[in-house]
């Protein structure tokens, strides 16, 4: 059975479609990466699997249930969502942020349990975090902000976790630490990973599978090697590559292929 799954889906914006009769299904202890060029409709994707944009055709199933027929509580309870940009204008501390993880739990208004507080400190301890429980979200960097998003949806207790661009404007030691952690995630926990990415290399090295969008729909859907293939990402992108070997794991490397003169 299917955690999450995309039947047949259209969706868009005003009478703009950006996805036409796509159909994919994301599995439990996996992490599904969704690549494709600027404007392919990935975040747009993530959206409608979050249930934040209703589809105009088809239909996105969570546990084999329409998305959009269940309530939006039951939903927030079993999907968590990483956007790629979120305001931190309020200085929270970090506690107090991975603590809205468990309004879906027991509301805005009810007392904070004994069960939210063991929560929230497995999910601080698990992503590093107990020494910055006090600092204001204000202060943390792009790479720690990151880690409390995540601690928020692991005590959120979501077994789907959505991440748009989680390694967006990090450096490369934040960048393989956000996705070593993710990749864990969905293997120890046995969680459905979907998450959006431009960097092919990091999508072959993280992700069990991979979906390549392009012209409103899915171009491919498979392993690294499967998909990462000189002739699609050539097609997909527009732009002439090599694709070798990474020397260590084995999975997929593009490079470009350019006259530099």
């Amino acid at each position: 059975m299917s955690t999450l799954e995309a039947r047949d889906l259209s969706c868009g914006y005003g009478r703009r479609r950006v996805l036409e009769a796509l159909s994919l299904a994301a599995r439990a202890g996996e992490v599904l990466v969704l690549l494709g060029p600027n404007g392919a409709g990935k975040t747009t994707l993530l959206r409608a699997l979050a249930r934040l944009l209703r589809p105009m055709h088809g239909s996105v199933l969570l546990y084999e249930e329409d998305i959009w027929e269940l309530r939006a509580d039951q939903v927030s309870r079993r999907v968590a969502i990483m956007p790629q940009t979120e305001r931190r204008d309020w200085p929270l501390t970090v506690e107090e942020s991975v603590r809205f993880g468990r309004v879906p739990h027991c509301g805005w208004l009810l007392p904070y349990r004994a069960l939210d507080r063991r929560i929230v400190e497995e999910a601080l301890g698990n992503m590093g975090l107990c020494a910055m429980r006090d600092r204001p979200i204000t202060e943390l960097s792009g790479g720690e902000w990151r880690r409390m998003i995540i601690a928020r949806a692991l005590a959120q207790e979501a077994g789907v976790l959505l991440l748009d661009e989680p390694t967006a404007g990090l450096d490369l030691k934040f960048q393989a630490e956000v996705l070593r952690l993710v990749r864990r995630l969905a293997t120890e926990r046995g969680l459905v990973v979907v998450l959006t990415l431009h960097d092919l290399n990091q999508a072959s090295l993280y992700g069990h599978r991979l979906a390549l969008l392009a012209e409103h729909s899915l171009a491919a859907l498979g392993s690294p090697e499967d998909v990462v293939t000189e002739e699609l990402i050539s097609r997909t992108f527009g732009v002439s590559v090599t694709v070798t070997r990474h020397p260590v794991y084995g999975t997929p490397l593009v490079a470009p292929l350019a006259d530099l003169l």
